[in-house]
């Protein structure tokens, strides 16, 4: 168990130094991709934290900083007074773009690195340890 948390920390900090350049962290970043991939579709906080198996808290922070680095916004849902909606703003697309890049660049190294086919055994059994204890 140690070695898979190491491994993960590890991960975090080699993406959050490919994210450098654009001053943003992992959560950053990702946020920035999701947000990317599922326009048109309207993006809720809840749904990132969610996916990204973090904290609410957290999503909410990343929201603010980004939104302060001017690439995103919040519009509250016209249907739920309670809840927003995040969307890319022009400068956030750009933005996303170029973190897209930089994991495709990450995934290709680990690729090259340990191979395609143990890298998607690896991803199948950390799947199935979330699965069993998730």
């Amino acid at each position: 168990m140690f070695a898979v948390s190491r491994a993960a920390k590890r991960f975090e900090g080699l993406a959050t130094r490919a994210l450098a350049g654009d001053r943003l962290g992992f959560l950053e970043g990702l946020t920035l991709a999701a947000l990317f991939f599922e326009a048109p579709r309207l993006v809720k906080p809840s749904q990132l934290a969610e996916t990204f198996g973090t904290t609410r808290g957290n999503v909410s922070h990343c929201i603010t900083s980004l939104e302060a680095k001017g690439l995103l916004q919040r519009r509250i849902d016209p249907e739920d007074a309670r809840a927003y909606h995040l969307s890319l703003k022009p400068q956030g697309k750009r933005c996303a773009v170029r973190v897209i890049a930089a994991f495709d660049k990450l995934q290709r190294e680990f690729e090259g690195e340990i191979g395609k086919n143990a890298l998607a055994e690896m991803l199948r059994l950390i799947r199935r340890l979330e699965a069993r204890w998730g």
